[in-house]
C-alpha cells in the first residue's frame, strides 16, 4: 500500500478519541496495510491511526524486529512497576522527555478477521501499547509529564510551531 504522512501537532485529530471499528472491510485492511508500511521504518515504534489522519482505534508496532497491528485494542493491565525513560513521538518530531510508564502493559483488541488478539510486553514494548492506546483516546505523551517537564515541554513545542 503506501507510506502515510504522519500528523503533527496541532493537528486536532491528535486530540479527538477515535471510534470504534464495527465492520472490518477493504478499508480497513488498506488502513492496516499503510499503518504497517508507515510504522515499518528506523527509529519508529508505533502508529495510531489518527496520527495518519483515520479517527479509528487501530495501531502498529515495530519494537524489536517485529512488527505487528491490534484494532479497536484496550489496556487491561499494568505492572506497579515503572519505568521512567525517555519518549518521543512521531506527531511531536525531535521532542523527547522523561515519562513515567508501567513496566509491563498488556492490550487485548481483535485482528481484520474479528479475532481476539492479546499483545503484551515489558520495557520498550509496554511504553509502546501505553503511547498507542493514549493516541487513541486523544491524548498525547505530552500529558503524562510532571508539571515542571510538562512546562518545559510545552515552551520548547510552542517555539517549534
Amino acid at each position: 500500500m503506501a507510506m502515510r504522512e504522519i500528523r503533527v501537532m496541532p493537528d486536532p485529530v491528535l486530540r479527538t478519541p477515535c471510534d470504534e471499528i464495527t465492520v472490518f472491510d477493504d478499508g480497513v485492511r488498506a488502513l492496516v496495510q499503510d499503518l504497517l508500511d508507515t510504522v515499518d521504518h528506523e527509529g519508529r515504534a508505533g502508529l495510531a491511526a489518527n496520527q495518519i489522519g483515520v479517527n479509528v482505534r487501530a495501531f502498529s508496532w515495530n519494537v524489536d524486529a517485529e512488527v505487528g497491528y491490534v484494532l479497536n485494542p484496550r489496556i487491561v493491565e499494568l505492572s506497579d512497576d515503572i519505568q521512567d525513560g525517555d519518549e518521543g513521538c512521531l506527531s511531536v518530531p525531535g521532542l523527547w522527555f522523561q515519562t513515567k510508564r508501567a513496566w509491563y502493559a498488556k492490550v487485548e483488541g481483535v485482528d481484520l478477521d474479528g479475532n481476539p488478539v492479546v499483545v503484551d510486553g515489558t520495557g520498550l514494548m509496554a511504553r509502546c501499547l501505553q503511547h498507542e492506546c493514549d493516541h487513541l483516546d486523544g491524548k498525547l505523551y505530552l500529558d503524562r509529564l510532571d508539571a515542571d517537564v510538562r512546562k518545559k515541554a510545552m515552551r520548547a513545542l510552542r517555539e517549534r510551531l
